[in-house]
């Protein structure tokens, strides 16, 4: 059975994911050990708050470069939230220097009439890499989101999804080799979240078997 490590730092939503994991057929393991991160055969870098305290927390823990290293070694891997935009360089949000898997920068919504910000709730997403994860989905699913900022990778190929809110369309997540990382909640959105779920664990148990 695929063990996949949910990474714990103190940043939220780990029971949320790990019952969305277990109930596709995972068994998720929320750590925060360096050994285990390594031994895993895939890891989720889940997240719920602000910028700068995840990256202290990560620090703090020793966390930094087990969860650089998880990625370098190919092993599939999953940031949810807070764990998509800390892989970046920078955040409007604060003045941490982020983990820097990904050229870019987290980004505040822009103020405009009549938007909403954290953008909350549920919102379509616009496709823009056919994925593995996004399997046996409908065109534009429905997903749950709730963010104040966004990321702006500096290569467009990166993005994956779109999504639109207000008059901005703004990256809704992202994918290179075996990175891939979303701004909306898998684990709050309903079947289809559970769905994207169990192509990742689909994933993680094609790459063990290979």
């Amino acid at each position: 059975m695929s063990v996949i490590a949910v990474v714990d730092y103190d940043m939220g939503n780990l029971h949320s994911v790990c019952k969305g994991l277990e109930n596709v057929g995972a068994v998720p393991k929320i750590t925060d050990s360096p050994a285990i991160i390594e031994q895993a055969d895939a890891v989720v870098l889940p997240g719920v708050g602000s910028f700068d305290p995840a990256m202290q927390h990560l620090r703090s823990r020793n966390l930094i470069e087990p969860i650089k290293s998880a990625i370098a070694s190919g092993k599939p891997f999953l940031g949810i939230c807070l764990g998509l935009q800390i892989l970046f360089e920078s955040s409007e949000e604060g003045t941490e220097p982020g983990l820097g898997i990904i050229k870019g920068t987290v980004r505040r919504f822009r103020s405009e009439p009549g938007l909403t910000i954290p953008h909350m709730g549920w919102n379509q997403l616009e496709f823009t890499q056919d994925l593995p994860l996004w399997q046996n989905l409908p065109a534009e699913p429905w997903v749950y989101f709730v963010h104040s900022y966004y990321v702006d990778p500096v290569d467009l190929e990166v993005r994956s999804a779109m999504v639109t809110h207000g008059s901005q369309n703004v990256t809704a997540a992202i994918a290179k080799d075996n990175l891939m990382a979303v701004q909306f909640h898998p684990e709050k959105s309903s079947s289809t979240g559970l769905q994207m779920l169990s192509n990742f664990v689909m994933q993680v148990r094609e790459k063990v078997v290979a």
